[in-house]
């Protein structure tokens, strides 16, 4: 893939692009919180030459460093938007796991009508009615908690609780080892408190354009099952469980998970 870079006031966003495959249809890879674009390894592998690929290392994650953490999720969504513009891309499938799923959400309530379709992986919905006061406080001051926990053990917790496999546990803790236990601490409060401000503003977040929600049976991440439950019963969304997955579903069952995702793209082709 070829890196590329998108240059902000806050800091420098690196993503990646193989626009070999034919046709428009671009995929847009959003990798969670503290993850990066290679938390999406078996995706771009499988789909290298079949669909238009762009994957980025959030602002503050990975190769996106250093970068000012006062942005909001609102920003995140509009630096995508721009992203978007310079590369050219007008017909894509936004595809986010966890916190990557919020950004699609965000950027979806923002520039209505431009994303063709939109894939969550493990995150859940933004809208406010699905959360409770007491998980916006408490997204609110995670930071203190990541500080307090042994760098050893967090690193240990961490990708156990994301993946039930070898091969998810050893990635997610290979992104996490990018980071020292100050900017892993500061990323994660910052992430969280961004999310908990961006459900407090009780936006919408209509989904414009057709979504299919994906969530590992074995998913440990706080309430992502119930959330998952809750928003395709409260917005008629298809919600397919992925077998021998947890958090990191994409990781964990890179083979049924890429399945899902080649049959709603190749419908959102034919519907076009």
């Amino acid at each position: 893939m070829n890196i590329q870079v998108f240059p902000t006031q806050s800091g420098d966003i690196i993503y990646w692009t193989d626009f070999s495959a034919p046709g428009d249809m671009t995929l847009i890879f959003l990798p969670g919180l503290t993850a990066d674009h290679r938390l999406f390894q078996r995706q771009l592998e499988a789909f290298a030459g079949r669909w238009r690929l762009l994957a980025w290392d959030a602002p503050g994650h990975g190769e996106s460093r250093p970068f000012s953490l006062h942005f909001t999720l609102r920003d995140m969504a509009d630096w995508l938007h721009g992203i978007l513009q310079r590369e050219q891309i007008h017909h894509f499938c936004l595809i986010g796991q966890s916190m990557g799923g919020y950004v699609a959400q965000c950027f979806v309530q923002h520039y209505p009508g431009e994303a063709a379709g939109l894939i969550s992986i493990d995150s859940a919905p933004l809208k406010r009615q699905y959360t409770t006061s007491w998980e916006l406080w408490l997204l609110r001051h995670c930071e203190p908690v990541y500080r307090v926990i042994p760098w050893e053990a967090l690193r240990a917790a961490g990708p156990a609780g994301c993946a039930q496999t070898l091969y998810g546990q050893a990635l997610m803790r290979q992104m996490m080892d990018n980071y020292n236990p100050e900017e892993y601490a500061a990323l994660a409060g910052h992430g969280y408190r961004i999310l908990a401000d961006a459900m407090a503003a009780n936006l919408p977040y209509r989904i414009d354009c057709p979504a299919l929600l994906l969530c590992g049976k074995q998913d440990q991440a706080a309430s992502t099952r119930r959330y998952n439950r809750a928003w395709a019963k409260g917005e008629g969304l298809p919600l397919v469980w992925v077998p021998a997955a947890g958090h990191n579903a994409n990781a964990d069952n890179p083979t049924f998970v890429n399945r899902q995702i080649d049959l709603f793209v190749h419908k959102l082709c034919r519907v076009r």
